[in-house]
């Protein structure tokens, strides 16, 4: 019988399979297809202080081997995901859940950190540092040492939870930002988000996006992610959550080789809503196949 439990941050888990947040909803949109208690947990949609619309539409592109999305971080706000989502998600969903928290000021993030620390099913606050600082001149917090390592203390001041940041891989040096984030207290990292990517309507001679520009993920991404996972797993002492392009057993096997604790599991839940039931199925006999008796003895190993 094949081990699959880990403990990520503190956090004991069934198996290290995570739906990704964007791709999971808050997990009503797929409690109907599955049992989502066979998942080790799953990461909410990305939540901001305010309730937003997101960008405008058309918001999805497809392309060869992945996908395009700018749907800009549509959600009904911290109130109303503690008011309404938390509770509903209480019926169906019995293990702790990941808080996906974004923000456009170190005050946003604090403020809806803070909130969120509060909740009871709420087992790790991951803080996506990918999105746009509008007090900075639209610099990206996550592109930046300094100002990742700022979000990174100002959301520790105020939880008691731990706290993994969400890195963006659309930077030249990944490991000098996820170990600013490492100083500054992060209890761990998650990567890689959405690479930066773009279609263009030949006919039309027009972005298919009505954003231009937008996140591409799915299988295309697979090897940056690995890439990255291992370089950040090497440098930092604290646990990292592996992301990009995972769609299989065998990749979430090959990304806890590269470093990776627990595996999120992205755009494979767009394309197939059993995608991560599915995974954690086959993950036993892909084990099996490979003489792994217990998953978290395979954590890191590649030198």
């Amino acid at each position: 019988m094949v081990d699959l439990s880990v403990n990520l941050c503190g956090m004991q888990m069934d198996n290290p399979v995570v739906p990704a947040s964007g791709t999971f909803g808050f997990g009503r949109e797929f409690k109907d297809f599955y049992d989502i208690n066979i998942l080790g947990s799953f990461s909410f949609k990305g939540t901001t202080r305010d309730a937003r619309f997101g960008n405008p539409t058309p918001r999805i592109a497809e392309c060869k081997n992945g996908m395009i999305n700018a749907v800009g971080l549509q959600n009904p706000g911290v109130e109303s995901v503690i008011k309404n989502e938390l509770p509903a998600l209480k019926q169906f969903f019995h293990k702790k859940v990941i808080a996906n928290v974004s923000g456009f000021s170190v005050e946003d993030y604090a403020y809806t950190c803070a909130l969120l620390d509060k909740e009871e099913q709420v087992g790790i606050l991951e803080v996506n540092v990918s999105c746009p600082n509008v007090h900075g001149g639209g610099m990206s917090f996550g592109t930046d040492p300094a100002c990742a390592a700022e979000v990174t203390r100002a959301v520790k001041a105020v939880t008691t939870k731990p706290v993994v940041i969400k890195l963006s891989p659309n930077v030249t040096d990944i490991v000098a930002i996820a170990k600013a984030c490492e100083e500054a207290g992060a209890d761990g990292i998650c990567l890689i988000n959405t690479l930066l990517g773009m279609r263009i309507d030949t006919k039309r001679r027009q972005p298919v996006i009505a954003n231009k520009m937008g996140g591409f993920s799915g299988d295309a991404v697979f090897p940056v992610a690995v890439r990255m996972v291992y370089q950040v797993s090497k440098a930092c002492n604290i646990p990292v959550m592996g992301c990009g392009g995972v769609s299989t057993a065998a990749d979430v096997i090959e990304m806890m080789m590269a470093g990776a604790t627990a595996v999120q599991v992205g755009a494979a839940n767009l394309v197939n809503p059993y995608a991560c039931k599915e995974i954690i199925e086959a993950l036993p006999a892909e084990c099996e196949r490979l003489g792994i008796e217990k998953i978290s003895d395979i954590i890191g190993v590649v030198e």
